[in-house]
């Protein structure tokens, strides 16, 4: 604990300093000043916890010190000193937030007595400070599933301007901006299938929030769909550049991890946050050629980049690879239903601009992708042959005439095989879940218990498993594992006589201050007063 003196007499700062043995009380006498002036930018370096300053001084006086304190370092606590019994002094002292006024001459035992006095309301503050950023970082898994939704909100259009603006309030999310830009990746390890485990897409994807914070960027988690980035600014030529130095920054981040494959989708520029997902569309379609392609790279969605020039057909000029089975069977296993329409847009675009408007080639197309489409359901979701006519739609020739209904049709029975792989895992889902809270019971003595220890043990990645474990508990994960340990506390407040402090160490909580925080915060009252029985409804 460090103690800085202000005092412009000489023999009654030597006084303070050479009468009381402060390191023999725990204290660092850091340093001292004559004058206010001087003391201000020694306080700035040094930073002390208390500090003790006379009123009257030349250059700057006590108060207004005081006050320059309290505005850039509003956790110091001083001690005003001053030989004047003036009530003006003490009530300006009160409002500027000085701990404590003391009239000269005092002796050291009671400058000392309120030095301790301040030193434990420190440690009390420290402590509580400690325990509340420890509780936001435990409950950013809450916080990012919030963000989430609003991400989701903000590019379906599903809410008015008004009501964005609001819940950006809400979540301390700065949206303001003239011209705004998305921009969606992903990435996955070679080493593994896509969902599972893997600590070089954690730490990949915590280095891609990193980076867009450089760049000042949104940063949106969209678990298993991938990272969306939302660029804001004054004018177009700024936030491209900011995509730009974001690019090249991720570009370096993957470099360095040779078995992660990557794809970006950049969307077009916008003036209007009700017009974001206009920007989110082209960069869903340029996202969906990760599924077209096995290179890594970004891709910018526009009409001259992603539509061929050519307006004519040429069937013999078609590139086979467009038609190939392989890429919507990769699709199929890998794609999310949000991504469907896109993915097809752009298969289909692939072809050539005005391909799909040859009947015979639709036709081609059409059956192709409805014979691709039953062989994965058959071979890789184990479906009955007899059974995959009545779960899949065939086409019929008013579908086939038209090529917005093929189009349609499409979409439809691939959406339809994605559907059947999300009710195919929901029963593996329920038994990961099922393991995962087996394991808190067993486990949630332990504080090293987290959603990445719990990931790694189901081989989930751990964004996967937080939104798995909500979609069926109904309860994010942190929320279930604190609320387990509160409840498993309740019950030993109630039939033990053990302390509070064992008590948190049984349920997982080595640091007795964080326990008695988190049982308050979550229960609304202490676990003394739990015990007493002075808790009333809660």
């Amino acid at each position: 604990m460090k103690v800085f003196l202000v005092e412009d007499e000489f023999v009654v700062r030597e006084g303070i300093k050479n009468n009381i043995d402060w390191a023999g009380h725990g204290y660092d006498f850091c340093g001292e000043a004559g004058d206010g002036e001087v003391a201000y930018s020694m306080i700035q370096k040094l930073q002390p916890d208390i500090v003790i300053t006379d009123i009257k001084m030349p250059f700057m006086d006590g108060l207004t010190l005081s006050r320059m304190i309290k505005e850039e370092f509003p956790w110091i606590e001083i001690i005003l000193l001053t030989g004047y019994e003036d009530f003006q002094f003490a009530t300006e002292a009160i409002r500027i937030g000085v701990s404590c006024y003391l009239s000269k001459p005092i002796s050291g035992e009671n400058l000392l007595k309120e030095v301790d006095s301040l030193s434990a309301k420190i440690e009390e503050k420290k402590e509580e400070r400690e325990a509340r950023k420890r509780y936001e970082e435990e409950m950013k898994e809450r916080r990012d599933l919030e963000k989430l939704d609003f991400f989701r909100s903000l590019v379906t259009g599903g809410k008015d301007f008004s009501d964005l603006i609001d819940s950006a309030k809400k979540l301390s999310i700065d949206i303001a901006g003239i011209r705004f830009n998305t921009m969606l990746i992903k990435v996955w390890s070679t080493k593994h299938d896509t969902y599972e485990y893997s600590q070089s897409v954690v730490e990949v994807s915590d280095g891609i929030s990193r980076i867009a914070d450089k760049v000042d960027a949104l940063c949106f988690d969209l678990n298993v769909e991938g990272i969306a980035l939302l660029f804001k600014g004054d004018d177009d030529n700024f936030i491209n550049k900011k995509i730009e130095e974001c690019i090249e920054s991720l570009k370096e981040l993957f470099d360095n991890y040779k078995h992660i494959r990557y794809f970006g989708g950049i969307g077009q520029p916008v003036s209007r946050i009700t017009e974001i997902p206009s920007s989110f569309g082209w960069a869903s379609r340029a996202f969906a050629h990760m599924y077209l392609t096995d290179e890594n790279g970004f891709l910018r969605g526009s009409e001259e980049v992603l539509q061929p020039g050519r307006d004519d057909v040429i069937l013999s000029e078609i590139d086979p690879k467009h038609i190939d089975r392989r890429l919507i069977k990769e699709f199929m296993r890998r794609g999310e239903a949000s991504e469907t329409e896109f993915f097809l847009e752009e298969f289909i675009n692939g072809m050539g601009k005005n391909a799909i408007r040859s009947t015979m080639l639709r036709q081609y197309v059409a059956m192709d992708v409805y014979f691709c489409v039953a062989d994965y359901l058959e071979n890789e979701l184990l479906i009955e042959k007899a059974d995959i006519g009545d779960l899949l739609e065939t086409p019929t020739p008013d579908i086939l005439a038209n090529e917005n209904k093929t189009k349609d049709y499409m979409v439809r029975i691939v959406g339809k095989a994605l559907e059947l792989r999300d009710e195919n895992s929901k029963g593996h889902y329920r038994d990961v879940v099922s393991d995962v809270i087996t394991y808190i019971e067993n486990h949630y003595t332990e504080e090293e218990l987290s959603l990445n220890t719990l990931a790694a043990h189901v081989n989930f990645s751990p964004n996967h498993l937080s939104a798995v474990f909500k979609q069926q508990t109904g309860i994010p994960f942190i929320k279930y594992l604190t609320d387990y340990r509160m409840n498993e506390a309740k019950e030993l407040l109630s039939t033990t006589t053990k302390k509070s402090n064992e008590i948190g160490l049984m349920v997982g909580y080595k640091d007795p201050h964080y326990f008695s925080y988190l049982f308050k915060k979550t229960q609304g009252v202490t676990p003394t007063q739990y015990r007493s029985g002075n808790f009333g409804e809660n």
